[in-house]
């Protein structure tokens, strides 16, 4: 078994935290969102992972020393391709085709998922779905009277479905989802200017492929500043045993620690009030603040803070009042001295 995960995208909505860290790196409890993909699917999946190969784009040698590390973590190899053109999720499949033979799992790392995780081995494969309120926006499965798939359409502007396909999906063969891929590429074959995975699948579908409907219980989006905070705190509350323990080397001095929270290595809290559902990276210190539904990544320094539905990079500084704020890598924020 192979996993694959296309995560090349530039991450522009959930910007100026993208700027530095590509989005699948992001920590959301104190791991990257690619990590705990991997992980939680390595958790439900009652088969040997032989390979886990990540598409990437131009990201640097350190964030593939990252990628190798978390496969090694799992106990397989990691192979690393790259998609440098936004051409599709069709095409980030295509450069990863000599990983694509066997059973596969494919799993697009912008999302993260709580879902009844299971094979079904004697279909040809399995998407999962969601159902969703604006399904223009998504891939869709159409579903006959029988609730059997009989279609699949890319982001359709009249009413198909709501069940949303949410980037995991399970082939037996991969070989037959590359055949088609092939095809995409090779003719040319496109939707919206790029080549389309659902494409792919609805052609196999049309040639006799048997695809099981599965069903996730939650489904974690994190494209935007909002939605990243509030995929923090859903993973926050659903590991609140192990998240809320705080290393020894925390520093936390007249404080209030409202769990479930993260709390990272050499953090030093003093005077302030922290959380519910607040991420704190390591090495950050915050100060005579409150701080409540946030995510603050590593190094950062907050003093005289009242943030709630934040977001706050690596290695900035933020001295002031704010209700909401997103504030990228780097950045400095000084109410005080005004």
């Amino acid at each position: 078994m192979r996993i694959i995960i296309p995560m090349a995208g530039k991450g522009s909505r959930l910007r100026p935290h993208t700027l530095t860290v590509p989005k699948p790196l992001i920590p959301i409890a104190g791991k990257p969102i690619v990590q705990r993909l991997v992980e939680d699917i390595v958790k439900v999946v009652d088969e040997k992972i032989d390979e886990i190969a990540f598409i990437i784009g131009d990201f640097g040698p350190e964030i593939e020393k990252k990628l190798m590390s978390i496969a090694d973590k799992l106990g397989t190899k990691a192979s690393i391709y790259y998609q440098l053109e936004p051409l599709g999720t069709a095409h980030a499949i295509y450069c990863a085709k000599e990983s694509m033979s066997g059973p596969v799992i494919i799993a697009f790392a912008d999302t993260l998922f709580k879902a009844d995780f299971q094979l079904d081995k004697h279909s040809d494969g399995v998407i999962w779905v969601k159902k969703v309120e604006d399904p223009s926006a998504f891939g869709v499965v159409k579903l006959d009277a029988y609730g059997i798939i009989e279609g699949i359409v890319e982001k359709p502007q009249n009413f198909v479905s709501d069940l949303a396909i949410i980037g995991i999906y399970y082939f037996k063969e991969a070989e037959k989802l590359m055949s088609e891929v092939d095809h995409l590429i090779n003719h040319n074959i496109r939707t919206g200017n790029e080549y389309q995975l659902t494409d792919a699948l609805d052609n196999l579908r049309e040639k006799g492929a048997k695809f099981t409907l599965g069903k996730v219980d939650d489904w974690m989006d994190c494209g935007n500043k909002n939605a990243t905070v509030e995929t923090n705190s859903k993973i926050l509350e659903y590991e609140k045993q192990e998240v809320s323990i705080y290393p020894d080397n925390a520093e936390i001095i007249n404080s209030l620690i409202i769990p479930p929270c993260f709390i990272g290595e050499n953090v030093k809290i003093v005077n302030s009030k922290i959380g519910p559902n607040v991420s704190l990276g390591n090495g950050t210190k915050i100060n005579n603040s409150n701080i409540e539904n946030s995510l603050i990544q590593e190094n950062t320094y907050i003093r005289y803070g009242n943030l709630n539905n934040s977001m706050i990079g690596n290695s900035s500084k933020y001295f002031g009042v704010s209700s909401a704020l997103s504030l990228g890598d780097y950045s400095v924020m000084d109410f005080q001295s005004k």
